[in-house]
């Protein structure tokens, strides 16, 4: 594979507590089990039952089968002080992909992969919430570790903010981490504001007059419609949005015809739009429609569409993003260390978190060329180097001691 970046080499585990390098041999024990009984969203009943099973064991309140699948588990400090409530993000669902790694810890089911990190988010949260309860008296108020299902789709954290799990008691911040192969083993991607963008779909089905290929004037030809309309969407971006926002609009998608002789009588297209500013949240809808209802009009095609907001943008609060920074930064002391500059257009259900309470969501960098770990997110063989889980767990308690205490 080619690299982007330089290969961590070894990586300083110094600035990890000793306490928590110990449970390397469990965190890796843990990832491994859960990335061999991958599960889709909605359906993540055994890696539930082997969450539930280890806060039991702890002796962890927590609560099970919210939204489904979902757990919340809660630790309280001894120490006095205040009364705050921390939340800790983890999901946990993996993707509908067939597996390629050659690894005793494969996938063991057919067609369904973790193949984005969600089984090390899961045992990093597991190592948090059990150091937690063996250290209550190094802090005070309550962590919340939440166990969402579902991100990869339909999506799990609004069913688990409508079941109140930022509630009772109430939540006052929430942080989370994405294990993240675009981003070196040893370096954490950090920033205020924008960090992922929102997610929306579009499927439009264009309605023209089918007929013979050499008699076209007989016809409407949902194909040309098509054509026009998927060129003319470009120019959204090129020509409607400012230049300093950031914004895609992609059609993924393109199916008509069945025949070299025969005029289509329909098209279907499906497409994406991704940006960052919140204040787009319906113009894209808008505007893409604006333009399939002129062309079609042009031609003289009828159409169908829908459009469907999924997740709108992460947006970091600018204080607790300070904040995980600077806990980063002396965890993670490489010559790279911290990359503010890690937005990507990828999405994450996390901001429906960040809509109800200030929080920060940040990349930990998880790829390792040098051991043919660099694979990206959603590939059949993608992996990440097992070092980083120490460290999430790490950044994780930092944070609890220093946001509560």
């Amino acid at each position: 594979m080619v690299s982007t970046f330089p290969n961590p080499g070894t990586v300083d585990l110094s600035h990890v507590r000793l306490s928590i390098r110990s449970l390397q041999t469990q965190l890796v024990e843990w990832r491994r089990s859960l990335h061999q009984k991958p599960e889709l969203g909605f359906q993540e009943k055994l890696t539930a039952e082997f969450i539930a099973q280890k806060l039991q064991a702890w002796g962890i309140e927590h609560q099970t089968g919210i939204a489904k699948t979902g757990i919340v588990a809660i630790v309280k400090g001894n120490k006095p002080g205040n009364d705050k409530v921390l939340a800790i993000r983890a999901d946990m669902d993996a993707l509908p992909i067939q597996e390629l790694n050659q690894v005793p810890y494969c996938s063991q089911h057919d067609g369904v992969m973790h193949a984005c990190g969600h089984d090390g988010h899961t045992a990093i949260a597991l190592g948090t919430a059990y150091y937690l309860q063996q250290h209550r008296d190094d802090f005070a108020g309550t962590v919340k570790i939440i166990f969402q299902p579902a991100e990869e789709g339909p999506g799990g954290a609004k069913p688990m903010i409508a079941a109140g799990v930022l509630k009772n008691p109430d939540v006052d911040a929430i942080i989370g981490l994405h294990l993240w192969n675009n981003l070196p083993l040893g370096t954490v991607g950090v920033r205020p504001g924008a960090l992922m963008a929102a997610v929306e779909l579009f499927d439009c089905t264009i309605r023209g007059k089918g007929g013979h290929g050499a008699i076209p004037h007989q016809t409407v030809d949902s194909i040309v419609v098509a054509a026009q309309i998927v060129n003319a969407l470009q120019t959204i971006v090129a020509r409607n949005v400012n230049p300093i926002d950031s914004a895609v609009v992609t059609v993924g998608a393109l199916h008509a015809g069945t025949a070299h002789n025969v005029i289509a009588d329909t098209a279907n297209m499906k497409g994406t739009v991704r940006y960052f500013n919140p204040a787009f949240q319906g113009y894209f809808h808008q505007r893409i429609e604006q333009i399939i209802a002129g062309l079609c009009h042009s031609h003289g095609a009828s159409y169908d569409f829908e459009y469907v907001s999924l997740y709108p943008p992460v947006i970091n609060d600018a204080g607790i993003a300070e904040l995980v920074r600077s806990i980063a930064a002396e965890v993670v002391e490489t010559p790279i260390g911290i990359v503010p500059e890690c937005q990507t257009m990828g999405g994450e259900d996390m901001s429906f978190f960040l809509q109800e309470v200030p929080g920060c969501y940040f990349f930990l960098g998880s790829a390792n060329p040098e051991k043919d770990l660099a694979y990206p997110h959603h590939h059949p063989r993608f992996d990440f180097d097992e070092t980083a889980l120490p460290m999430g767990v790490e950044i994780f308690i930092r944070f609890v001691e220093r946001f509560l205490n």
